[in-house]
């Protein structure tokens, strides 16, 4: 039964949310966030910018890469070596090809394993910055990259390192559904999970955005997000419009919903008044997005759908119906969720057992 929503016992927010002022119905994952060069000391600003904006000769990589497979370098010299196939390969698509080329990608997942912090940056931001080529994709991953990247995303002692990890494991992940899977199981959904929660601003967004390509390209990763915990923090997120991470979450949030554990979780961690919130004063992404989700949690479940009509859901959906901003495909979908709502029980459902309908 449709209920009145002064009566429902979520707190009405008065602002719309908003994640950047974008209101329109695009997918809301921007790249992951690329090699900001922190760790760039004022003497080799000169060289970076050289670096950054020039292409390298094959011998001048190919003697980088040999330096790194020396049989003992210096810290130093593996350091100089490193932080410039890393700079090489930040903006020059050429110098990408050439370092992969050159045999660069597996002495660089060997420094991953280096007890120096900063040559693990280098050596996962380096692989970072040639993922960004596709060509380079299948050789770093060939290369046994993933679980040395899973280690760093789990244990890396930078910050940075940390979250460029999941950079590039998100870009691997591109690759195919079966990197996606072995990324899976490696054990990166709990980690990413972990960063979500705890993360900077960046590294939560590049946690939603890895988690989202990772849940997208295998569907038995969202089983693994969903045991690792992810509904909890996407739903924090998506409830909290300062968090700038309301469109991400969300987006994260309806590729869990594809399975019963993703609906049951979403359900049991409050989910509904959350999405329902987001239809009533959610930008038009959002509204869509919320919509969606809803629709999923109501289709084959008479228990949800009354919870979610005694949230006061179809008020605001009768509204996006009806609004003559709102795209012709989301009205529809707004209609179709509000006669769900109106007819909670089938017939079929009327019919059956109330254990057994209270149980789905």
């Amino acid at each position: 039964m449709e209920s009145d929503a002064s009566t429902s016992p979520r707190r009405r927010s008065t602002s719309c949310y908003s994640d950047s002022g974008d209101s329109s119905c695009s997918e809301p994952f921007s790249e992951c966030g690329s090699d900001d060069l922190s760790f760039t000391p004022a003497a080799g600003i000169h060289r970076l910018l050289l670096s950054c904006a020039s292409e390298a000769s094959e011998d001048a990589i190919s003697s980088l890469v040999a330096e790194l497979e020396r049989p003992s370098p210096s810290l130093d010299s593996l350091r100089r070596a490193a932080m410039e196939l890393r700079l090489l390969a930040k903006h020059n698509p050429d110098n990408r090809v050439r370092i992969a080329a050159a045999g660069g990608v597996r002495p660089l997942v060997r420094l991953l394993a280096h007890a120096d912090p900063l040559l693990q940056e280098h050596g996962v931001t380096a692989l970072l910055n040639l993922s960004l080529c596709d060509e380079n994709k299948a050789a770093i991953i060939e290369a046994g990259a993933i679980r040395p990247l899973v280690r760093a995303l789990k244990s890396a002692a930078s910050p940075a390192a940390r979250e460029n990890a999941a950079c590039a494991l998100l870009r691997l992940s591109q690759l195919d559904g079966a990197s996606a899977a072995a990324i899976g199981r490696a054990g990166a959904l709990p980690l990413l999970v972990s960063l979500l929660e705890t993360g900077g601003a960046r590294g939560k967004k590049d946690a939603a955005t890895a988690l989202y390509a990772l849940c997208s390209g295998a569907r038995e990763n969202r089983q693994r997000a969903v045991e690792a915990g992810a509904v909890r923090p996407l739903l924090d997120l998506m409830a909290d419009p300062e968090s700038g991470m309301v469109d991400k979450a969300a987006y994260v949030l309806h590729s869990l919903l594809g399975s019963g554990d993703g609906r049951a979780a979403a359900v049991e961690e409050g989910g509904i008044p959350v999405l329902v919130e987001m239809v009533e004063v959610g930008t038009s992404r959002q509204k869509e997005i919320a919509t969606l989700c809803l629709l999923q949690i109501c289709e084959d479940n008479a228990v949800y759908r009354t919870m979610v009509a005694r949230e006061g859901a179809i008020p605001p959906l009768v509204a996006l119906s009806q609004s003559s901003s709102a795209r012709t495909k989301l009205k529809t979908k707004a209609e179709s969720l509000v006669e769900m709502l109106r007819q909670p029980r089938s017939p079929s459902l009327r019919a059956r057992p109330a254990a057994v309908v209270a149980a789905e």
